[in-house]
C-alpha cells in the first residue's frame, strides 16, 4: 500500500487531540504519561517511517517531521517518545539491521508491542562517545556486554535497545560495535530516574542501565564489528532532525497560546495585544516559527535525497550539515519562543498550569541531548572554515 500523506497528518492530528488532556493530567501530577504509547497504537504511529515490509507506513523524512512537529507542540516529552522509539531507536535497525534482525524487531515496534530506546550516552561519555566503557565480548555463537548507560529516553520502559561498546581490551581505541539487546535477558537492569530529579519533562521516561554479562544473539549485531561509531553518527542524523522537528512544534503551540491569552488579557484599559511590547515577543516568536520551520522542511528534504542515493557521501554530508544547523537553530528558537510567550503570560507564566511554562522548562533539555550547542557550533564551523581547521579530530 503506497504511503498517504493526508492520512497520516490526520491519525496524527487526531492522536494530538486525544493525547492533551491525558498529558496535561500527567504533568500536574508529575508522573509518566502511560497513555501515549496506547494511544499512538490506536492511531497507527509507532511505526511511521517503518518500511510497509516491516508493518510500518513508510514515510519520508518530510512527512514524518512533520508529523513530530504537530506532536511538538504537546510537548517535548511526547515528541521525546517518538524521537526514542522510531528517530534513533527503530531507524538504525532499519539501516543498519540484517533481514531477520529488522523482521525480528520492527513489526512488532510498529504494532506497539515492543518499544525501543538508544543507548550512547555513558556517564563519562557524553559529547564524545569514544570515552565509553561499556564492552563485549564474543562467547558461542554470540556476545556478552558489560556497561552502564546513563540518561536513556525511554531507558525504563523499552523493550530492546541499541547499545554501543567496545570489544574488552579495545577501550578507546574508536572501534565500536552497535547491538540491539533485549531488556529481559538475564544480567540487564535498568532504573528510571525520579521525575523530580529532572528540571523538567516528568511525564517522560528516562533511565539508566546496566549491562552485567548480559549475552546478545550474534544476529543482533548491527552492521558488523567495528561499524558502531559509524552508525552512531548516522543515527544521530534522524535524531537531530527529530529534535529540531519537535522544537518547531514547541515555537507554533508558544505562539498560539500567545496569540489567545494576549487578546484575552487586559492591562491599561485594552488587551495586551495592543501594547507595542508585547507585539514585540509575538512577532519573534513569528521569526521563530518562520525560520525554523525552514531550516526544518529543507534539511528533511535533503535526508530524503540522501536516502534515494545512500553511495553518495556527499549528499549524506549535506544532510548531516543541514540535520545539525536546524538542531541548533530550532532548540534555541524553541527556547526564546518559550521565553517570550511566559513574558506575554506574565505571572501566569510562571507556572507549569499554563503551556508556556512547561514548554521553557522541558525544551531546555533540547539544547543538550542529541549533540550539544557547543558540538552543534564547531561541525558547522568546520563546514565553512575547512576540514582541516575541526576543533576536535
Amino acid at each position: 500500500m503506497a504511503f498517504d500523506p493526508v492520512k497520516l497528518a490526520e491519525d496524527t492530528e487526531a492522536f494530538c487531540q486525544e493525547v492533551r488532556p491525558a498529558e496535561e493530567l500527567a504533568y500536574a501530577e508529575r508522573k509518566f504519561n502511560d497513555q501515549v504509547v496506547p494511544l499512538a497504537k490506536k492511531y497507527n504511529l509507532l511505526g511511521m517511517n517503518v518500511h510497509p515490509e516491516y508493518g510500518g507506513r513508510g514515510a519520508d523524512a518530510v512527512n514524518y517531521f512533520k508529523a513530530l512537529a504537530r506532536i511538538g507542540r504537546e510537548g517535548t516529552t511526547v515528541r521525546t517518545f517518538f524521537s526514542g522509539h522510531l528517530s534513533i531507536g527503530a531507524y538504525p535497525i532499519q539501516t543498519w539491521g540484517s533481514e531477520r534482525l529488522k523482521q525480528k524487531y520492527l513489526p512488532a515496534a510498529s504494532r506497539g508491542d515492543k518499544v525501543l530506546a538508544f543507548g550512547l550516552t555513558e556517564p563519562d561519555a557524553g559529547s564524545n562517545p569514544r570515552e565509553m566503557t561499556t564492552t563485549y565480548t564474543k562467547k558461542g555463537d554470540g556476545y556478552v556486554l558489560n556497561g552502564v548507560k546513563y540518561l536513556i529516553s525511554n531507558g525504563g520502559i523499552a523493550h530492546a535497545v541499541i547499545a554501543f561498546g567496545y570489544p574488552e581490551g579495545e577501550v578507546g581505541t574508536g572501534r565500536i560495535s552497535a547491538f540491539v539487546v533485549d531488556t529481559d535477558a538475564k544480567g540487564f537492569e535498568a532504573e528510571s530516574f525520579a521525575v523530580n530529579a529532572k528540571m523538567g519533562m516528568p511525564t517522560s521516561n528516562t533511565a539508566m542501565f546496566e549491562m552485567h554479562d548480559v549475552a546478545v544473539p550474534a544476529e543482533n549485531l548491527l552492521g558488523t564489528e567495528g561499524d558502531g561509531f559509524r552508525i552512531a553518527l548516522g543515527t544521530l542524523v534522524s535524531g537531530r532532525l527529530s529534535v529540531a522537528a519537535g522544537c518547531l512544534g514547541v515555537i507554533e503551540d508558544c505562539l498560539a497560546e500567545a496569540i489567545e491569552y494576549s487578546k484575552m488579557r487586559k492591562q491599561h484599559g485594552k488587551e495586551i495585544a495592543r501594547h507595542q511590547l508585547v507585539q514585540d515577543h509575538i512577532a519573534h516568536i513569528e521569526m521563530d516559527r518562520v525560520a525554523s520551520e525552514s531550516m526544518v522542511l529543507r534539511a528533511a528534504e535533503m535526508k530524503d535525497r540522501s536516502a534515494a542515493e545512500p553511495g553518495d557521501k556527499e549528499l549524506l554530508r549535506q544532510a548531516d550539515l543541514l540535520a545539525a544547523q536546524a538542531k541548533f537553530f530550532t532548540t534555541n528558537a524553541a527556547w526564546d519562543a518559550a521565553d517570550r510567550a511566559v513574558q506575554v503570560f506574565g505571572g501566569r507564566g510562571w507556572s507549569t498550569l499554563y503551556r508556556p511554562g512547561r514548554h521553557l522548562t522541558d525544551v531546555r533539555v533540547c539544547r543538550i541531548y542529541e549533540g550539544t550547542d557547543e558540538i552543534l557550533k564547531l561541525k558547522i564551523a568546520a563546514s565553512v572554515l575547512g576540514k582541516e581547521w575541526e576543533a576536535f579530530k
